[in-house]
């Protein structure tokens, strides 16, 4: 077992606050956060200082918290940082739920550190942080070239996904639902590599 240190404690999931961005490719990260505070007994309720909503659990006799910012995405780091700042966390124990073009729906990445890849919330939230070093699940939407469509980026991930893609985007919220405990409890190596050997080619 990992020192405690290296624990997450905060879950931060991206994505565009009010009904008509809620099933968007861009909320993916909204969805998870959704299930893991079902699976942590949680709800979600407007903290305004702390610009969003958040969840508040146990586990372990430690403190969990779960976060869905009400900024639209490029603000997302005035929320993370806020709590951040608060409950005095280190990046390394935050992690964001985020969706990701670079992977197919169906595919999922656990990283810590790194760029932004042209995302605003990563990028909104690393300026928020002063340090990259906090932890990223990286949701697989696909590109609209990967997937053969026509769409612009932006406007790509302002639509639903198509149902094939959430089916796949599904499977992979229940895999990491799975592997979350493991992050919580400071075992960050095994939530990785057990999340890792399901992604699809």
């Amino acid at each position: 077992m990992l020192p405690m240190s290296t624990a997450i404690r905060l879950i931060v999931g991206l994505g565009n606050p009010g009904p008509e961005y809620e099933t968007t490719r861009h909320n993916a990260g909204f969805w998870l956060a959704d299930h893991l505070a079902d699976d942590l007994h949680a709800s979600f309720n407007l903290e305004k200082s702390f610009f969003g909503l958040v969840a508040k659990a146990r586990r372990a006799g430690e403190n969990v918290m779960l976060a869905k910012p009400i900024t639209y995405m490029n603000r997302s780091g005035q929320s993370v940082g806020a709590l951040a700042r608060f409950y005095k966390l280190t990046p390394e124990q935050v992690l964001v739920l985020h969706d990701e073009l670079d992977l197919l729906p169906g595919q999922v990445k656990l990283k810590q550190g790194g760029g932004h890849a042209g995302h605003n919330g990563l990028k909104d939230i690393q300026a928020a942080l002063g340090s990259p070093n906090f932890w990223r699940m990286r949701i697989g939407i696909g590109h609209p070239r990967s997937l053969g469509l026509a769409q612009q980026v932006a406007d790509f991930v302002l639509h639903p996904p198509r149902r094939e893609e959430q089916t796949a985007i599904d499977e992979v919220i229940r895999r990491c639902r799975v592997v979350v405990p493991a992050m919580l409890d400071g075992d960050i190596e095994r939530a990785t590599r057990e999340l890792h050997s399901g992604n699809s080619a």
